[in-house]
């Protein structure tokens, strides 16, 4: 399997916000350095271009540099400013350091596919060439390493080229003169202790080599001038490698990092923290299982409630594990119980019991209660236990986690990982006298409880390919240790002996977890559970952890976000496909779930999560008020772009407060989220179109709630179809009239798209001029000390004497506009050129006013009109493949938490509506209550058109008995509002291929409408 990577928005931003620090730079092709030694003159000599001439061993360098930066540091300074207003980002003051920038990108985004993409675009922009990547540890080192070898083959289609490059090592330093040799990108990639640990290997960078022709590799390396990448600088500099890392003489340094100190930002460039990434959905949602143990309850008597069950075809029961008395003493069983039940009668006669009796299971508490007044929630170990039991526990919860994710994903091609860290390798493995490795505690504990949790699986699995699978792996081989290895006794150790490397004692282990992605993604390699101690907090990750648990007493040393990070990445299928927005649409985070089995309970680890998830974003507005929105740009459907001023932002703040959109303290209330999340965001008639703009804003402003787990055992439906249903005559009927498969094509004239996107830009194309604000200062009468004059406090701006300068754009650089559009619209140069000749001239003068923005927006509003064509000439045909019902009968297709989002169903197809907005919870209630609707279905995920705008998957598809209405077939969209203000563009354009698509299968029999509530639906299926 060959992981697949895709081209994704944020990166490519990322990227260009590096390289447009540096607009007006010209491309300088590298420049190849000569420098000459002094050393023992020798025979052989070089005779240069000017008939000067030189021993060969004069030499002291040679190779190629990056070329020197050309625009001056105001130019820098400003291009800096104006990249970060247009990113919210607040600008900086001053260069703070040379040519020093940051970029901030939450963990499991794609960093390292970030930097290696922004090498590129400065290569093709600037011409650079040489880059250094510095990581704080081996484990990041290899890491990075992996991620070259990945992603070569991609890079090298979309640049034409490959970069070479090599892990530093100072017994091949043939590597660096190859490095400075090569006219390519080339890349070095160092750990931090290579150059500033104590040690002889560590000194060799800095000391002239007999085998190094008598230099220095610093000196080789430094006359490179190359690009530092630091990778998790706040793991890297510290003073002793901050005074080393200029003896690279960089030209440049970029800083990568999740966790960014406040005071080390260094001109901050580009931020996606885990704020943004979490709304955006490119990393997965965090369920939490906590452990909650609570002293006795008066007895000795054990008790564990593992969690609620429900349905609606038998009564609720509960899942409780308890001792019983056996024949050679008291052992531990689980059951499931209903209300009634006895624990001390089905105990054998415990006293401890006594008055155990179950008085009620309640689903909105995710509680059971006892005829004796003792309640117990979900997760909760009550009685006597020891730390064994809780880790058992843990262990057992992580299985069955595993197994009930594995279930559903095995169907769609994705392997399931599951991760544990232990406070003590020996809990995992140990020797024996002869060193032959033994199982540690742990170790039994997991083949213990994975066969009995199997087994128990197995009695109720009807699927012969998933129990296929499970029957073709042993407990033994299912679980991998990654640890440090003493060299000396080649035994696992915690990290603390000498000699240790980060590297695993067998060395396939070592390889399939740390260098071979792949193999451990492929279903077919048994490996799915990892034990580990503190070498896999950085520097691996696997997108397809699912589970994490912590099998250690807390440490203030690992923080919950450092191991959380370890699961975070989007997880693949054995395609490589990544599953993210573009595959799963709005269900991102009903696949990409990442559950934390903790030991604690829920409400301490959800706790600790949003504080540090808080202080990673604290520089994040924390009220809403006028001031939030005042200078900010916002866009409205039409591409035109407006300032706010302090009158705008007042109205917009006065809107949210009329809304209830904000609370007294100025927060964003639940209603809020609410109305957005069903599309009805209320804002007055002359703002609606600038609607993404505003919540785009608000989408900066830190809510805890965002980082808040959910509660993994407050999943407590479990959704099965009603065979009586499937088999009803109507829902055949409706099934045999939407299951057809169809294709589009589109057949339009390029002349008409030309005179659309001439027409457009004249329309609506707005640059804004670049201009200057030059402020004139004096400083002040008095100065009150001296951290004023520290502080910049001792200056006073002339508030009078400010003016507004306009700026020229650099006429030094050289763009090949046509090229740009051409490659951002995928139209053919003459296309491109037809249009830009086609528009006004003072359309087209605005590009001397800014030729980047101008490039942006021209390319956005033609993507535009190109859109609008293709939905406009589509058209559907029929295939001869048609959906099977399978795709209802996917075993746990979705979980629900009764009384939140899981409605009970009579006339659904399904046992339980699970829905995902209020607008359709309501919109499910209606349709049950209704005695004219035979059957409905939710559709599932598998149903879905394709259109050129990506995969669309409709809300409903319902049956009406024959008689009651025009329309007995329908299939609906809920949206909370119908304006098309208010509709995403990307939405508006996928329900109109919908049209098609319906209206080609069925002709007439099938209606699809979108709709707002149920009287809108009953007012389309009556008329």
């Amino acid at each position: 399997m060959k992981i697949k990577f895709k081209h994704q928005a944020f990166q490519a931003e990322a990227a260009k916000a590096v390289c447009d620090v540096f607009s007006g730079q010209p491309k300088i092709t590298p420049t190849y350095l000569i420098d000459r030694g002094l050393i023992e003159k020798k025979d052989r000599q070089i005779t240069f271009g000017d008939g000067s001439l030189i021993d060969e061993d004069y030499i002291d360098t040679t190779g190629y540099r990056n070329g020197k930066i050309e625009i001056s540091e105001n130019d820098i300074l400003k291009n800096l400013q104006t990249i970060q207003r247009n990113l919210q980002i607040e600008p900086s003051r001053e260069l703070e350091g040379t040519y020093n920038l940051s970029i901030e990108m939450e963990t499991g985004v794609g960093k390292t596919y970030t930097y290696i993409k922004t090498m590129y675009e400065l290569n093709k922009r600037y011409g650079f060439t040489k880059f250094i990547v510095v990581v704080p540890s081996v484990a990041i080192r290899e890491g990075v390493y992996k991620s070259f070898q990945l992603t070569e083959d991609h890079f090298a289609e979309d640049y034409g080229k490959k970069i070479r490059y090599f892990i530093y090592n100072s017994k091949h330093l043939y590597n660096i003169d190859q490095f400075a040799n090569d006219s390519g990108i080339n890349v070095m990639i160092i750990n931090s202790q290579a150059f500033n640990a104590r040690g002889k290997d560590a000194r060799r960078i800095y000391m002239e080599l007999d085998s190094f022709r008598s230099r220095r590799p610093i000196d080789v390396i430094a006359k490179t001038n190359p690009i530092l990448i630091i990778d998790e600088p706040q793991s890297v500099e510290g003073p002793v490698t901050k005074e080393a890392l200029t003896k690279f003489n960089p030209l440049i340094t970029l800083r990568y990092s999740a966790t960014l100190r406040k005071n080390e930002t260094y001109n901050m460039i580009y931020r996606i923290d885990a704020l943004e990434a979490y709304n955006k959905r490119l990393v997965k949602k965090i369920a939490v299982k906590g452990i909650s143990v609570t002293g006795s309850t008066g007895t000795e008597g054990y008790l564990y409630l593992e969690g609620l069950n429900f349905s609606t075809i038998s009564a609720p029961t509960a899942t409780l594990e308890f001792e019983v008395r056996g024949k050679n003493g008291l052992r531990k069983v689980t059951r499931n119980v209903s209300e009634g039940y006895s624990l001390y009668e089905n105990s054998g006669g415990l006293n401890q019991y006594k008055g155990y009796t179950v008085s009620e299971i309640n689903g909105l508490t995710n509680m059971v209660s006892f005829i004796n007044g003792v309640s117990v929630a979900a997760g909760e170990v009550r009685g006597f236990t020891d730390e064994e039991q809780i880790r058992r526990i843990q262990i057992r919860e992580t299985i069955k986690s595993h197994l009930e994710r594995e279930r559903v994903l095995f169907h769609k091609g994705i392997k399931v990982l599951s991760l544990f860290f232990i406070d003590e390798v020996a809990k995992y493995r140990q020797y024996d006298d002869s060193d032959v490795p033994q199982n540690g505690n742990y170790a039994e504990i997991f083949e213990e409880e994975y066969r009995s949790e199997v087994e128990n699986l197995k009695s109720s699995l009807k699927d012969d390919e998933y129990l296929k699978y499970l029957n073709g792996i042993n407990a033994e081989e299912t679980h991998q240790g990654y640890f440090s290895i003493d060299k000396r006794s080649n035994r696992y150790v915690d990290g603390t002996a000498k000699g240790k490397e980060d590297i695993s004692d067998d060395v396939d282990a070592y390889d399939l977890i740390m260098k071979d992605k792949e193999r451990l993604l492929d279903l077919r390699e048994p490996v799915r559970f990892i034990f580990s101690h503190s070498a896999l907090r950085e520097g691996w990750d696997n997108p397809n952890v699912f589970q994490i648990c912590t099998l250690k007493m807390s440490s203030s040393e690992v923080r919950k976000r450092q191991e959380v990070g370890r699961g975070l990445r989007l997880c693949v299928n054995n395609n490589g496909e990544r599953m993210d927005a573009n595959v799963l649409g709005d269900d991102v985070h009903a696949i990409n779930v990442l559950t934390v089995i903790a030991n604690e309970s829920y409400d301490e680890f959800a706790r600790t999560l949003q504080s540090e998830m808080a202080e990673a974003v604290a520089d994040r507005p924390r009220v809403v008020d006028a001031g939030l929105f005042e200078g900010m740009i916002i866009t409205g459907v039409n591409g035109v772009e407006q300032v706010i001023d302090p009158a705008l932002a007042r109205k917009i703040n006065n809107s949210l407060v009329r809304n209830a959109y904000l609370d007294d303290n100025g927060a964003l209330t639940d209603n809020y989220y609410d109305d957005v999340k069903a599309g009805k965001f209320s804002l007055p008639d002359d703002l609606v179109e600038y609607s993404t703009s505003i919540t785009g804003i608000l989408n900066e402003v830190y809510n805890p709630d965002t980082f808040k787990p959910e509660d993994a055992r407050k999943a407590n439906v479990d959704l099965h179809i009603i065979d009586d249903k499937l088999e009803m005559k109507e829902f055949k009927s409706l099934w045999k009239r939407i299951n057809s498969k169809t294709a589009y094509i589109v057949d339009f004239d390029s002349e008409e798209l030309i005179t659309r996107s001439i027409a457009h830009l004249d329309r609506n194309l707005k640059v804004q001029k670049i201009f200057y604000r030059v402020e004139s200062g004096a400083q002040k009468d008095t100065i009150a000390d001296k951290e004023s004059i520290v502080n910049g406090e001792s200056f006073e701006k002339n508030e009078s004497e400010s003016a507004l300068t306009e700026a020229k754009a650099n006429s030094a650089v050289k763009y090949d506009l046509i090229g740009k559009v051409a490659e951002s619209t995928k139209l053919t140069r003459r296309d491109v050129a037809e249009i830009l000749k086609g528009i006004k001239k003072s359309t087209f003068d605005q590009f001397r006013n800014n030729p980047e923005e101008f490039i942006i927006k021209t390319s956005k509003l033609i993507d535009e009109q190109k859109a609008t064509v293709i939905v406009e000439h589509i058209e559907y045909n029929l295939l001869e493949n048609k959906y099977d019902t399978g795709i209802f009968t996917e075993p746990f297709l979705k979980r629900g938490t009764l009384g939140k989002n899981a409605v009970p169903a009579k006339r659904s197809l399904y046992n339980y509506i699970v829905t995902d907005s209020d607008t359709e919870r309501k919109f499910a209630e209606e349709l049950d209550k209704d005695k004219n609707v035979a059957v409905y279905v939710k559709l599932p995920n598998g149903f879905y058109i394709d259109t050129p705008v990506g995969k669309y998957n409709p809300d409903w598809a319902i049956a009406f008995y024959e008689g009651s209405v025009k329309h007995i077939y329908f299939v609906a969209e809920t949206k909370g509002n119908l304006s098309t203000m208010q509709l995403r563009e990307i939405e508006s354009l996928k329900i109109h291929c919908a049209r098609a698509h319906f209206k080609r299968i069925s002709s007439d029999f099938v209606k699809y409408e979108v709709v707002t509530d149920y009287n809108r639906l009953l007012t389309e299926v009556m008329k």
